[in-house]
């Protein structure tokens, strides 16, 4: 009798790790369906004039690298009375080496990076767009210290799929933003259908206008305008 309660207990152990097993699996192939993975969202660094969150594309160069603002508006403030933010700045700066990045230009030149070129200094990895630009950094590193923190991209999930970016998968927009893709074919996917990424871009700091990426939409919608003879802007039906 005692033989019997013991086999069936370890049946319903094997059962239960099985069903455990499964569930995971189960749970960790949703997770990486199409690449797309759960992730927390890390806090934005703050523009050192409104104290708002950073737009990645909104900046200014400085002796230190880049500082980055909510607006354009603040870049003119900034560069009146640099030394009035130089706190703020520096609370931003400490901020972004919290923050996850990818090395896409190259500190020499600022061209793309080609990568396969790169050297160990000071303990990180520094890539170049060739082999000729490595000489002039080891040269006088402490003369590239500023481009090469500019040579980094804060965005580094792709807007369409979420997997991370290659550095060689991207494309500048008509509105003047640089987008970054896990691969070359997801390009399409954000000119198509930008309102959908732009969720994504803006979660790591990458704000685009939607409605300026769609002219054709926008010639479509003001053309029916016109032969309706309604606009829908800046009045209520009543």
């Amino acid at each position: 009798m005692k033989l019997w309660k013991i086999a069936s207990a370890l049946a319903l152990v094997a059962v239960w790790l099985s069903s455990g097993r499964a569930l995971a699996q189960h749970q960790h192939g949703q997770d990486d369906q199409h690449g797309k993975t759960e992730q927390k969202e890390p806090k934005l660094p703050l523009c050192p004039v409104m104290g708002e969150p950073v737009d990645f594309n909104v900046k200014t160069m400085t002796d230190e690298g880049p500082v980055y603002f909510c607006c354009k508006a603040c870049i003119e403030k900034y560069q009146k009375d640099p030394e009035k933010y130089a706190k703020k700045t520096e609370v931003q700066h400490v901020a972004l080496k919290e923050i996850k990045r990818v090395q896409v230009n190259c500190p020499v030149t600022g061209e793309p990076i080609d990568g396969k070129t790169s050297i160990q200094s000071e303990g990180k990895s520094v890539k170049f767009c060739c082999q000729d630009c490595v000489a002039k950094y080891e040269k006088e590193p402490a003369k590239y210290a500023a481009k090469l923190e500019a040579s980094y991209t804060y965005q580094t999930r792709c807007p369409v799929m979420g997997g991370e970016i290659d550095p060689a998968a991207f494309t500048d927009l008509p509105t003047g933003e640089r987008i970054y893709f896990c691969c070359k074919g997801c390009e399409d996917k954000l000119l198509k259908s930008p309102e959908k990424c732009a969720e994504n871009l803006a979660a790591q700091g990458i704000n685009i206008d939607v409605k300026k990426l769609k002219p054709e939409t926008n010639e479509k919608d003001k053309a029916s305008q016109k032969k309706t003879g309604h606009d829908h802007d800046g009045h209520d039906h009543p």
